[in-house]
Formats: structure tokens, sequence, C-alpha cells
């Protein structure tokens, strides 16, 4: 952690207002007693993007107001315009909290270039307190690995941790089977593979809290949980650029690579976690006990509300409609998706992600989605609901609760019909994929 210490007048002495960062901001700039001008360091190796940031205060006076400009923001388009906020806690009140919207700007600025630049202003209240403030709620390698040792402890039968390889600065990737002890042996029947994977982008951290939510009820004794582990096994790859989250980056690796472009033809030296799960997915692909049915990777949306998922055009016309059954009945459920914003696109540019690469190289049962839940708010009806740690949790489980359904593992259940035409569009608005 680096300490980035700025010089502040105050009436009759000099105060040190003191900022650490867990490695990507770059420069703080003191601009007069109540005004800070940051500059946020780019992704490793890619100057390309400047988006996340992750920082903390000290040595600060009560009362103190302070504006902070964020000067060297990368991306035009946010939902900073459309009133999502940072978020800040501090030592004494450890949950995240959103700045009030109404203190918060996004302009692009004559001063610096014209480049986008986010303000924000804030009070301090406590002197002997630290700040933290961030793009959004982090979820870093550490809480990941701390995570997975909790569930190690469990002892669960259901539930086996493996190393699938180590990223360029290695550090663990790992990959989770969730099913029922009689599948992990059976050696008879042919098994249905779910697979699933997040945080190919670092910085879309709201993709880590759909993951553990997911986790958490398939590993829970929830009686829907044991009817999907005595019937599909779950794969999960739940962090794929741990050196992109380690060193606060918001899209790249560490060597400066998308990863998410990569998936085609990718370097078991340049990306070596995409690599390695590609092997895997094609290893299941071609394992004739093995139905692989789905691969779904999680993703964060810096420019749209709710959940949606995109997925491929297929000239098959079954296999172009199969795919609108679980997003459909993932509307269902989960009332901060969004059918309407679901889409099916084959733009060239995405040619390279996980989505598009596997939906071209796997066999066609298998079905390929980028799941995505926005970095801010969902709508229902009227309302509008900015998202907390809690409501991201809630999608994951959402998640796993709808394939019940899709694979009608209730007797109750009822098949769902396609009530309207599947949507066509390009993904013009897609960049987060």
């Amino acid at each position: 952690m680096r300490r980035l210490n700025v010089v502040r007048k105050c009436r009759y002495s000099v105060v040190y207002l003191i900022f650490d960062t867990e490695g990507n901001l770059g420069k703080v700039d003191y601009i007069s007693d109540y005004e800070y001008d940051l500059f946020i360091r780019p992704d490793t190796y890619n100057p390309r993007y400047r988006v996340w940031f992750n920082f903390t205060v000290h040595n600060v006076r009560e009362e103190q107001r302070v504006i902070f400009n964020i000067v060297n923001f990368s991306k035009t388009k946010s939902l900073y315009r459309d009133g999502m906020s940072p978020v800040v806690k501090s030592t004494s009140r450890p949950q995240w909290e959103r700045i009030p919207s109404k203190n918060v700007f996004y302009y692009k600025c004559p001063n610096h270039q014209k480049s986008y630049v986010l303000s924000f202003a804030f009070a301090f209240d406590r002197e002997e307190d630290t700040y933290q403030f961030s793009y959004c709620y982090p979820y870093s390698y550490s809480r990941l690995q701390h995570y997975l040792a909790e569930q190690d402890k469990r002892g669960l039968d259901f539930y086996k941790r493996e190393l699938l390889c180590h990223s360029m600065q290695q550090r663990r990737v790992d990959v989770l089977t969730i099913t029922s002890p009689h599948n992990m042996e059976s050696t008879a029947a042919t098994l249905r593979v779910v697979f699933i994977t997040a945080r190919v982008h670092p910085g879309e951290s709201p993709a880590s809290f759909v993951c553990q939510g997911l986790l958490d009820f398939l590993l829970s004794q929830h009686s829907t949980a044991e009817t999907l582990r005595d019937n599909i096994i779950f794969k999960i790859v739940p962090m794929l650029n741990p050196d992109g989250v380690y060193l606060g980056n918001y899209r790249c690796s560490l060597m400066g690579f998308d990863l998410n472009r990569h998936w085609q033809e990718p370097s078991p030296w340049a990306h070596p976690t995409v690599h390695a799960t590609k092997q895997l997915l094609v290893e299941l692909d071609r394992n004739p006990k093995v139905d692989l049915d789905f691969y779904i990777d999680i993703h964060a949306h810096s420019t749209l509300t709710n959940g949606f998922m995109y997925g491929n055009v297929y000239e098959e016309e079954d296999r172009f409609e199969k795919q609108a059954i679980f997003p459909k009945l993932l509307a269902q459920y989960a009332e901060d998706f969004s059918w309407n914003q679901t889409s099916f696109n084959k733009d060239a540019v995405k040619a390279g992600t996980g989505r598009r690469s596997l939906g071209g190289c796997l066999q066609p049962k298998t079905l390929c989605y980028t799941l995505e839940v926005s970095f801010f708010s969902y709508t229902i009806g009227s309302s509008h609901s900015p998202y907390s740690e809690d409501s991201y949790l809630r999608l994951g489980k959402n998640v796993a609760r709808t394939f019940l359904d899709y694979y009608n593992l209730q007797t109750t259940t009822v098949q769902p019909t396609l009530l309207s035409p599947i949507q066509v569009q390009s993904d013009e608005q897609s960049e987060d994929i």
C-alpha cells in the first residue's frame, strides 16, 4: 500500500491529509483547503482504462468539508450521470453507504483536457476515523480466499475445491465442484454440468457478489439446493483475473490484456487463467458421459441498470429459441432482472469473448450467456432502487433457483411458453462484456 501525503493549510497550522491507496490512485493535487484533484492510475500496461478507484483518507478534521475531483476518467458514458454515487465507509461505520447523489457530479472538464471528471463533496465528522471511498462495493482476492477457506472448514461432502491454475503472479485460480457425492463417483449415468465464471474484468466487483450469492445458496441446506445438487454438477471459477483484482485494475490483467477478448486462442503464458478454463470446458464438452448444458460468465455493467443477459445468434431456430427460456425464467424469480434488456447478438467486436467464442466451439447443446448486473440500480415498476451488497447476493441466489424450473425438477413446475419474439440487436451498449 502506497501513502500519498498532501499538505493542507488551516487557519493557524499545517495538517497533513493522508491518502492511502491499494494501487490505483496515482497522484493527488492540492487545489485549496477544500478541494483536491485525484488521478486514477491506468490499468497496468494499458493506459486506455482509468475507471476503478478505491482509496482511504485519514488525519482529517471534524466537520471538515472537502470536494474530491477524480479528473482523468477514461469513460464518457457512466451511470454517475444518472444518479449513481461512490460508496464510503469508515472505521467506526464499517458498512458501505452510497454518498448522496445530490453531492455527486460527472462532467467534461475544460481544465483537464476535456476529460470526464467525477466530483463529489464529503463532510468528515470524526477525526479518529479512517474513511474509505470506492467506485463500487469492493470484493478483493483476499476476501474470496477467506470465503473459500471458510467453506473448506465445513467439511461438506458435496463441495470440492481444486486448483485450476496459477495466475502470472502465482495467485490461485480455484475451480469449485458442487454436486451430490453420488454424481462425483458415478460412472454410468450421463451427468448434466453447469459451468459458471466470474470476474474476468477485475473492476466489476458486483460480479463477485452475485457469484457468492449463487455459492451461498448451492452450499446451503435448502431443499431446492439439495435437489439441484442431486441432479446437476456445478463447476464454478469465481475469479478469472486475480492479478487484475489485486492490482486495482478495472478491465485488464497484469500484462494489460483484456482477457475477455482472448478466448479464441488463449496463450498459456499470457492468458493462463482463460487458457486453463477453456481447456477444462473443452474436456467436459468432449466427454461422452457429460452434457455441458450451460456456460454463464458474470459481469457488471457501467452504463445500464438492472440485471440482464446477452446470448448468441444462431441459424438453427430451435437452438435460437431454446436459449430464451432461461432468462425468461430468471425474470420470474428475480425482480431486478430484465427480460426486456436481454438481447442476442453476433457483433464482430465481441468475437473473442467467452460467450461468443465458446458458443462457436462447444457443441450446439451448450447455452452460452453473459450475465450482466448494473453497478448502480434496478427498477421495479416506477420504483428505482440502488443495488446493495445484499441485493447482489440475492440475484446470485435467484440464478441458482432458476435451474430448478429450467430442468423441470419440480412436478408442479409448468414449462414456460415464449411470450414475445426474441430480441436481436447490436451490442453497441455492451462494452462492459
